[in-house]
């Protein structure tokens, strides 16, 4: 919530894939990726494995108008995905971690809660924001030390809930 007390919509990266492929049918390769505090790239590729300056130009409109107003996008070719090191996303995710990235209103809590109620030993709590570099902190207890496949499974989940433009870090503690 605002300091004015409306709600803000936060836009993950599977719901602006969603909104970006239901406007451009034509765009075949889509990925959006944060880069930074307030910062995202589009990542996009026509049935042709192109991205010709016209389509460049429309995603750029589309992301002025239809996400999240604070954040700042850039266009780029779907092949620079792999040059700028974006991490992979499992080829399949969760139902429930799936619908929370595709919820416009999902609450912070409710996120927490979502993945408190995966983990079978520990649980996630919300640190604090560092509103210098849009990074959300995240702390795990647990009583049992987090291996490293429940850690990365974490991430992905993180990844998936965490909205546009915030970056996190996770720190693990008995």
């Amino acid at each position: 919530m605002t300091n004015s007390g409306e709600v803000l919509i936060m836009g993950t990266r599977l719901l602006s894939e969603a909104l970006i492929k239901r406007h451009h049918p034509h765009i075949r390769y889509v990925r959006v990726h944060t880069t930074g505090r307030n910062a995202a790239v589009i990542y996009a590729w026509n049935e042709l494995l192109e991205l010709p300056e016209p389509d460049r130009a429309r995603l750029r409109r589309f992301a002025a108008g239809y996400l999240p107003t604070y954040l700042c996008c850039q266009v780029k070719d779907y092949a620079a995905v792999r040059t700028d090191q974006v991490p992979r996303v499992p080829d399949e995710l969760p139902e429930s971690v799936v619908q929370a990235a595709m919820d416009r209103g999902l609450e912070p809590a409710a996120a927490i809660a979502l993945i408190n109620g995966m983990l079978t030993d520990g649980e996630l709590a919300f640190d604090r924001y560092d509103d210098r570099t849009g990074t959300m902190h995240f702390d795990i207890r647990s009583a049992h030390v987090v291996t490293g496949i429940e850690r990365e499974l974490i991430r992905q989940y993180l990844y998936e809930i965490v909205p546009l433009g915030a970056l996190f870090e996770v720190t693990y503690s008995r």
